[in-house]
């Protein structure tokens, strides 16, 4: 087996700078903010704000040490290629293959909710018809141009961003001078009057964490989009610095007014927090403003999806550990057959999600969660070893380091684990520790099955400025 050997992608640089920092802004919010995050407040209470705190400051560990790897070698197959140069190619097959299938499973479940939210404005038209619409918009999108894909999702990120401020704006304005309450203003009393800020205790703000650090979950893509981006040793840094920041305060801040507004016990029973705000307001298109804004969130996990599975399968290729049709490019410079082969799988999706019973589709979603504490996991693992790998001189000349190392790469590797601890004893996550060492056995198998550990190069480019 070949030890090293430096290549040359032929993906295109398309990404700019403004691509990036919303990629990697809008990757991390996704619908559950919008319509689930009164689930999240139920658990917690006001002390979800800590718990969002808590899970910021490690995905903040895994951010800066996934800088340091793209900034050093910025390609397109990101976590598994480095993981396949500084843990080994097994690290490399499993982290790849499990990061499409997540983005898969992921994408199937989004593309079908594409049909639920179409429903609201349309109760007449079939559910598969914009479920399959929205997933060839997408594929065309991606397979046009990389550049293509990034407009797109610069948009749809903007729209959850606008969407988010516009909301922290106008509850500040309910809080602090009573818009919208006959000028009586709310304040703050309902952060701490319904049991206190801990309501339901250290139990309750450790049981949000595994809700919390999903929410977070797509923030990783910044990783495979810096193999495409324009001159990444200065985008990748000021995505994740200025990323970082923004989503705690947008996070925190939505959540902080919607929790001021409405006493945190209620929320349950009264729907999405963000239409009932909206409403209070006056504006009566409140639920269709916000239908509008949860559908280009699932267009846009759609979009993210697709790009994501076709290059995973491109970079797998190149490391001889997926069939060398996915290293082929289009004449623009797009893994066309890897995009191709992942709507396939897609499609096939969506039309199983409409046969199969829901209990089966959630046991094949499970892995996408497993799959998540993986890939972050991995990510701090190779900038360990990565790390550990350099001398004293090439340290000093690092363009991006990561932060508190080698402390943060150890104090976030033991909170993934406690994550995946607290996984099991909730009833709606314990299924994924079932799953997931099914999954991880069955590429076991076929990894050995097939002679992949023969045939297997540890490949990795590192881009001259």
């Amino acid at each position: 087996m070949e030890q090293e050997k430096e290549f040359e992608e032929k993906l295109e640089r398309g990404l700019k700078e403004r691509h990036i920092q919303l990629i990697a802004l809008g990757g991390a919010i996704g619908v559950g903010l919008f319509l689930g995050s009164a689930t999240a407040i139920k658990t917690a209470g006001p002390g979800l704000l800590l718990s969002y705190l808590i899970g910021g400051i490690f995905i903040f560990f895994i951010m800066r040490s996934l800088g340091e790897l793209a900034v050093s070698y910025p390609v397109s197959g990101s976590f598994s290629a480095y993981a396949n140069k500084f843990l080994g190619p097994l690290a490399g097959y499993i982290t790849g293959w499990t990061y499409w299938f997540m983005w898969v499973v992921t994408c199937m479940a989004e593309i079908t909710a594409v049909g639920v939210y179409v429903h609201f404005w349309l109760p007449d038209l079939p559910q598969w018809i914009p479920a399959l619409l929205a997933l060839v918009v997408m594929t065309v999108v991606n397979i046009v141009a990389v550049s293509a894909f990034g407009e797109f999702e610069f948009w749809f990120a903007l729209i959850k961003v606008m969407t988010i401020v516009v909301m922290i704006v106008l509850g500040g304005l309910m809080i602090c001078f009573g818009l919208g309450n006959d000028g009586i203003p709310i304040g703050i009393a309902n952060l701490y009057s319904q049991g206190g800020f801990f309501p339901t205790g250290i139990k309750g703000i450790i049981m949000s964490l595994v809700m919390v650090m999903f929410a977070y979950l797509g923030i990783e893509l910044i990783g495979v989009a810096a193999g495409e981006a324009e001159h990444p040793e200065k985008t990748i840094p000021a995505a994740i610095n200025k990323v970082f920041w923004r989503i705690l305060i947008f996070y925190v801040g939505a959540l902080g007014v919607i929790m001021s507004l409405y006493p945190w016990n209620q929320l349950q029973a009264i729907g999405s927090p963000f239409v009932l705000t909206f409403s209070k307001l006056g504006i009566t298109a409140a639920a269709g403003i916000i239908n509008f804004v949860v559908l280009t969130a699932a267009l846009s996990s759609c979009n993210s999806g697709i790009f994501s599975t076709g290059r995973m399968l491109y970079n797998l290729s190149l490391q001889q550990q997926a069939p060398q049709f996915f290293g082929k490019l289009s004449k623009r410079h797009v893994p066309f057959n890897g995009i191709l082969v992942s709507f396939c799988f897609l499609f096939i999706g969506v039309i199983l999600n409409y046969f199969v019973p829901a209990e089966v589709f959630i046991y094949v979603t499970s892995v996408a969660t497993v799959g998540a504490i993986w890939v972050w996991g991995i990510i701090v693992l190779a900038q360990l070893k990565f790390r550990q790998s350099l001398t004293s001189e090439e340290v000093a000349q690092l363009k991006y380091p990561a932060v508190l190392y080698p402390i943060s790469n150890w104090a976030t590797l033991i909170f993934l684990v406690f994550v995946v601890i607290i996984m099991a004893f909730d009833a709606g996550t314990r299924v994924a520790l079932c799953v997931g060492p099914v999954w991880f056995g069955f590429l076991l198998i076929c990894y050995y099955g097939f002679g992949l550990h023969k045939s297997s190069k540890v490949i990795i480019e590192k881009k001259k400025d």
